[in-house]
């Protein structure tokens, strides 16, 4: 009926105890707790025929819904939600204490029997709302069937029952009766809607097979939703965390780089000191001299404890010093904006898979998260993700150009690479935006056709589109053969070098106006 579930770890401390107790019991019965009520009663026991060792009670409520697990003696082992007697006097929900049912229902049962004289009488007895008169009405109805009926039927849920004309009555009533057929007879109509899905097929937008394809279908998106926000805000919180120690680290090494560039003057003061040793006097904080080229003066501070030659060594090991540091230094700070610009890469990545669509966007965030895990910027606790292959993936974006050559974009750094050295072929055209992170667009070209300007123009405005330039009124793009991008040497993925390439400046206005009815 669907699919398995997901192999992850729950800490519920309510589900893991239904696991310990349901462990080698077999589900014997499903049974309504009365008619009309949306109470099941789950009995488990150890195989069928036998009487039940548990009881679990699904209530659905809205609001109030609870899951309850009782003994053969009826007694409350525990529940999803307590309910203390502060918070009910009319029915607590404690461990230990015996269940009770929800308070009998006393409204009537919908029936197909009942005339639409009679049903008309009781909706309009107390003018009202349709919805609110309908849920009042009668047992067993949600506000999303009410609704659902109700739009069905051409009227508004707070339309007052006093303004019905004798033909809206007659259609409410006829929806009425196809709910009651529907349920009579098991004959539903699961369909989409654009805020959920119906079973009973009134406004849908498209159908489905069943209505389990439906609702494992339905969850299923729930589900993947959920996990790629919290994934999505687990990835950004940690790339923000690792950017901002790079920001630091970077800015940093930098004004120590600037201040290593005085090296050379302090060895230039220290050949002048040495020159003009006879200028020199005991005491002196400071001494002005000529420099050799210009005969500009340059005033050189001593110490006034140190003679001439000993503040001219002073002089030399500091311009020694700050040579190794810049020795040291340029490759930290290389490495760095290395790291920075992989960053921001996956940046633009992100930002790009914005909302959840399609499981495709939920498939190329998580492979985001194992990249980021094999390049150690994130933690993996249980070591799922540190020797998974690089699976190959097909869930690269696509478009098509006026001319209708076939446009790949990666979503991410492993679809760029594939993209880029395994997918792209003799004939394509690569595309990136220059010096601005950003997606390897591929412009798919059949052997013998030529791609006009427009088609060229068409895949540069996607480029820079699905970069960091997306907002941009225009960026610069560079385009050219895939055989001419490399990857240099232990090189993060994602990053290529390329050459030969010719520029062509994306518009991506062009591309938000086109998606913008999407």
């Amino acid at each position: 009926m669907g699919n398995s579930p997901a192999r992850t770890p729950d800490t519920f401390t309510f589900s893991q105890q239904l696991r310990h107790q349901f462990g080698g019991l077999a589900l014997v019965a499903i049974e309504p707790a009365a008619p009309w009520e949306r109470v099941i009663d789950l009995q488990f026991a150890h195989r069928p025929g036998e009487a039940a060792l548990w009881h679990l009670y699904v209530e659905v409520m809205g609001n109030y819904s609870n899951v309850i697990l009782t003994n053969q003696d009826n007694l409350i082992v525990t529940a999803a939600h307590q309910v203390s007697a502060q918070q009910s006097r009319v029915r607590p929900i404690q461990t230990g204490q015996p269940y009770e049912l929800p308070p009998s229902l006393t409204d009537p049962i919908p029936t197909l029997e009942e005339s639409q004289a009679r049903w008309q009488e009781r909706l309009s007895l107390i003018p009202g709302a349709l919805r609110r008169n309908l849920l009042k009405c009668y047992r067993g109805l949600s506000s999303a069937l009410v609704i659902g009926m109700i739009e069905a039927a051409g009227l508004e849920p707070d339309q007052s029952t006093d303004n019905l004309s004798p033909e809206q009555w007659q259609h409410l009533f006829q929806r009425w009766q196809d709910w009651l057929r529907m349920l009579t007879h098991q004959q539903f109509q699961p369909g989409w809607l654009p805020q959920g899905y119906t079973v009973l097929g009134w406004n849908a937008e498209r159908s489905e097979k069943t209505v389990q394809v439906l609702l494992n279908r339905y969850y299923t998106e729930q589900l993947n939703q959920q996990d790629f926000v919290q994934l999505r805000h687990q990835i950004s919180q940690k790339l923000s965390n690792v950017l901002k120690k790079l920001y630091v680290k970077d800015k940093d090494f930098q004004t120590r780089l600037e201040q290593s560039h005085d090296a050379d003057r302090y060895r230039e003061q220290a050949d002048l000191l040495m020159a003009y040793l006879h200028e020199w006097q005991p005491g002196l904080k400071q001494i002005t001299l000529s420099d050799f080229v210009t005969t500009e003066p340059v005033h050189i501070p001593l110490d006034p404890e140190k003679n001439a030659v000993q503040n001219a060594q002073a002089l030399y090991k500091r311009h020694q010093k700050l040579k190794r540091s810049r020795l040291a230094l340029e490759p930290l700070l290389a490495e760095v904006q290395a790291d920075i610009n992989y960053l921001e890469h996956i940046e633009v990545a992100i930002a790009q898979l914005d909302q959840y669509h399609t499981p495709d966007d939920w498939v190329s965030l998580a492979e985001i998260r194992e990249e980021l895990i094999q390049q150690n910027y994130m933690d993996d606790p249980d070591q799922r993700y540190r020797h998974s292959g690089s699976a190959e993936t097909t869930n690269f974006l696509r478009d098509r150009t006026p001319s209708g050559f076939e446009v790949l974009i990666g979503r991410n750094n492993r679809q760029n690479d594939q993209l880029t050295f395994r997918l792209a072929g003799d004939y394509d055209l690569w595309f990136h935006t220059q010096e601005i992170p950003g997606s390897h667009v591929l412009l798919r070209i059949e052997p013998g056709a030529v791609p006009e300007l427009a088609d060229l123009q068409f895949t540069a405005d996607l480029a820079a589109y699905y970069s960091r330039a997306r907002q941009s009124d225009q960026a610069p793009v560079v385009y050219t053969e895939p055989k001419l991008v490399y990857k240099p040497r232990g090189a993060k993925p994602g990053m290529v070098v390329y050459k030969q390439e010719r520029v062509i400046w994306g518009k991506p206005a062009q591309v938000r106006e086109r998606l913008q009815p999407l």
